[in-house]
């Protein structure tokens, strides 16, 4: 079972920085761009530290599909992903939205993006690991 976790979580970890530039990169863009005091620079991003992160991530929702999800499918990792996903995403962009000043459009991104993010890892993690 260790390697298929870890073989889901690579997988899964390929997918979300994939997802991540087409979500944040290309869709958010625009809006990120109105914001220029709220984030940092491009220059100054710590890009190492944020694919740590995201494996780490990655790896964590592989581990406990793998530990304590039954019976492994698909559809189960399916199920398991926009559960997990659904909590994230609210966390995500209504919780910033919530502390932060950004646009509504920023937050309702942050939320689909984080829904749709977990959903299709949970799909990769119930086929690899099932």
């Amino acid at each position: 079972m260790t390697k298929k976790i870890l073989l889901a979580g690579v997988a899964v970890f390929v997918v979300w920085e994939i997802l991540d530039f087409v979500i944040h990169g290309l869709i958010l863009q625009p809006t990120y761009a109105t914001l220029p005091g709220l984030f940092r620079p491009q220059a100054e991003m710590k890009m190492i530290l944020m694919f740590v992160v995201v494996f780490l991530a990655a790896l964590a929702f592989a581990a406990a599909y793998g530990w304590f999800v039954n019976p492994k499918s698909a559809m189960t990792g399916l199920k398991y992903g926009l559960v997990v996903g659904f909590g994230g995403g609210v966390s995500m962009g209504y919780g910033s939205y919530a502390a932060m000043p950004i646009p509504y459009v920023m937050a309702l991104g942050w939320f689909l993006g984080t829904w749709i993010e977990f959903a299709v890892a949970g799909l990769i993690v119930g086929a690899i690991e099932k």
